[in-house]
C-alpha cells in the first residue's frame, strides 16, 4: 500500500481513537463528585441491559476471535465453527449464573469487586491478596495478546507505511489513557461503541470476500473440489475430538467465572437490564463468533494459498481484508478487529487497577482505620491504571507469536483460579476459606506448571489438568478444614 493509500487507511482510525478519547473525558466531567471508588471501578452500578451486554461482549470477544479464531477457520474449516460456536451461550450462562446472585451481594456488602465478594465469603485477606495476585498476572498476558494482535493487523493492512511499533502507539497509548481517564463507565460506553462496530465490519467484510469470490455457491464448490476435509467436523484428524473438549471447556462453560465477566453483574442497574443483556448479548456473541469464523471459511474464494503462504493464521484475516476490501474502506475495516483488542484491553484494565488500589490497597487503609484523601485515591487509581497499561505496552514491543494460544493460556489460569472458588462458594453451604485457598493457589500453579512442562493427558489442554486439580483440592480443603461462620452463612444463604 501507497503512502497515501496508508494515510487513508490510518484516518479513521485516528477518528475512532479521538472519539474514544473524547467519551471518556466527557464521562468523567458527567460523574464528578458522586462516589468515585463505586463510579471509577463499576459505574456506580448505573448500566443498563444494553450496555451491559454490549461491554460484556466487547470484554469478551478479544482480538483472537478476530484474528487468530478465523485464521484457524481457514486452516481446518468447518469444524473450528462447531467447536468455537460454544461461545454463543457464554454470555447467557455468565449473566444468568452469577449475574442476579453477585449483584444482591455486592448491594448487601457494598461490594466493588469479585475480590470483595470472594474476601466477604471466605473471611480470608490472604486468599484476596492471591485472588487479586492471580488476576494482575493473568491479565498482563492477556492484555499483551491484544497489543500484539493489534499492532499486527495494523501493520499488515497498512503495509508498508506504517510499522508495528507505530501501531503500538497508536492505538496502545489511547486506550491507557481513555481507561485510566474515564474508569468503568466509559469503559462499558465505548465498549459499546467498539461491539457496534466489530458488527458493522464483520458484515462489510463478509460482503466483499462474497463478492471477490463469486457468491457462496462458486466459493463453497471450490472448497468441496480443493479442500474436501474443510466440510468434515474432524477435519480428516486436524480437529481431533480433544480440542473440541478442551475448547468447550476454556471458551464455553468455564468462562462463566472470568473476572471481568463476573464483575459486569456488580454494575447492573435492575432486574430488567439483566434479562435484556442476557437475550442480547447471546445474540450479538453469536453473530460476531459464528459471522468472522464463517468469513475466515469463506476467505478460500480470494486467497488460493495456504496458510503459510500468507505467514500464519494470524495473517489471514489482515490479507483477506487488504485484498477484498476498497482502498476508501480498509481504514474502516481494521477498525472491527482493533475495536476487539480495544474494548478487551480497557475491561481488563479497569479490573486489574481495581485489584491493586481497591482489593488490596484501600482494603489495608480500612481494615487499619486509615482515611485516604479522594484526591489521593483518584490519583492512585488513575495512575495504577496507566502503569499497568505502560507495562503491558512495553512487553508488547517485542511480539511473542500465536496470540490465540497466549489468550487461551491465560483464560486457562483465570478459570483455574476462580471457577470453583466463585461457583461452589456462591452455591454451596460447605465451601470455606481452607477449600478456597488449596483451590485457587494450588489449581494455578499445577497449571502453569504443566504449561510450562508441555505436559499433557490424553493430548488434553492443560485446563482439564487445571480445573480437576483445582476441584479435588477444594473438596479436600472443605471436608477438613473449618465450616463458615453462622453470621458469614447467614448473609450468603438466607433462610
Amino acid at each position: 500500500m501507497n503512502e497515501q493509500g496508508s494515510f487513508a487507511a490510518l484516518l479513521p482510525l485516528i477518528i475512532f481513537m479521538v472519539v474514544m478519547v473524547g467519551i471518556s473525558i466527557f464521562v468523567r466531567h458527567k460523574q464528578a463528585g458522586k462516589n468515585f471508588v463505586s463510579n471509577y471501578f463499576i459505574g456506580n452500578r448505573e448500566l443498563g441491559g444494553f450496555i451491559l451486554a454490549m461491554t460484556t461482549v466487547a470484554t469478551y470477544s478479544s482480538v483472537s476471535s478476530f484474528v487468530g479464531g478465523p485464521g484457524m477457520a481457514f486452516q481446518i474449516g468447518f469444524g473450528w465453527i462447531y467447536m468455537a460456536v460454544v461461545q454463543v451461550t457464554a454470555i447467557f450462562l455468565v449473566l444468568g449464573i452469577f449475574g442476579k446472585r453477585v449483584a444482591l451481594l455486592a448491594r448487601k456488602l457494598n461490594a466493588v469487586t469479585v475480590v470483595d465478594i470472594i474476601r466477604a465469603r471466605f473471611q480470608s485477606d490472604f486468599l484476596a491478596a492471591i485472588a487479586a495476585f492471580v488476576i494482575v498476572l493473568f491479565f498482563c498476558g492477556t492484555m499483551t495478546a491484544q497489543f500484539v494482535g493489534g499492532a499486527k493487523l495494523f501493520a499488515a493492512v497498512t503495509g508498508t507505511g506504517y510499522t508495528y511499533e507505530t501501531g503500538l502507539i497508536l492505538f496502545g497509548l489511547v486506550v491507557v489513557i481513555y481507561t485510566s481517564i474515564g474508569g468503568f463507565r466509559a469503559v462499558a460506553i465505548t465498549d459499546t461503541c467498539c461491539a457496534l462496530i466489530m458488527m458493522v465490519g464483520i458484515i462489510l467484510l463478509l460482503h466483499y470476500v462474497l463478492q471477490a469470490g463469486g457468491g457462496y455457491e462458486n466459493i463453497m464448490t471450490s472448497i468441496e473440489t480443493n479442500h474436501p476435509e474443510m466440510l468434515e467436523p474432524f477435519s480428516f484428524g486436524n480437529m481431533p475430538w480433544t480440542i473440541y473438549f478442551t475448547q468447550w471447556l476454556l471458551v464455553g462453560i468455564c468462562t462463566i467465572a472470568l473476572p471481568q465477566s463476573v464483575v459486569r453483574g456488580i454494575s447492573y442497574k435492575n432486574t430488567h437490564g439483566l434479562h435484556s443483556a442476557m437475550l442480547i448479548g447471546t445474540v450479538v456473541v453469536g453473530f460476531m463468533n459464528i459471522g468472522i469464523n464463517f468469513t475466515g471459511i469463506l476467505a478460500h474464494g480470494v486467497l488460493t494459498g495456504g496458510v503459510a503462504d500468507y505467514g500464519g493464521v494470524d495473517n489471514i484475516i489482515p490479507t483477506t481484508i487488504v485484498t477484498v476490501m476498497p482502498k476508501e474502506l480498509v481504514g474502516f475495516a481494521i477498525i472491527g478487529p482493533l475495536a476487539a483488542s480495544i474494548s478487551t484491553i480497557s475491561g481488563l484494565l479497569i479490573v486489574a487497577s481495581s485489584a491493586i488500589v481497591k482489593d488490596v490497597y484501600l482494603h489495608y487503609k480500612e481494615k487499619n482505620n486509615q482515611p485516604v484523601e479522594s484526591s489521593r485515591l483518584k490519583f492512585l487509581s488513575m495512575a495504577t491504571t496507566a502503569i499497568i497499561g505502560a507495562a503491558v505496552f512495553v512487553i508488547a514491543l517485542t511480539p511473542p507469536s500465536l496470540i490465540w494460544l497466549i489468550n487461551m493460556f491465560a483464560f486457562g489460569g483465570l478459570e483455574t483460579a476462580f471457577f470453583w472458588t466463585l461457583l461452589l462458594g456462591l452455591f454451596w453451604r460447605r465451601a470455606n476459606k481452607l477449600g478456597a485457598l488449596l483451590s485457587m493457589a494450588g489449581g494455578t500453579i499445577i497449571y502453569c506448571a504443566t504449561q510450562a512442562a508441555g505436559f499433557k493427558i490424553l493430548n488434553l489442554h492443560q485446563i482439564t489438568i487445571g480445573i480437576t486439580v483445582s476441584l479435588i483440592l477444594f473438596l479436600i480443603g472443605s471436608y477438613f478444614g473449618k465450616s463458615s461462620d453462622k453470621k458469614t452463612l447467614d448473609i450468603f444463604f438466607p433462610s
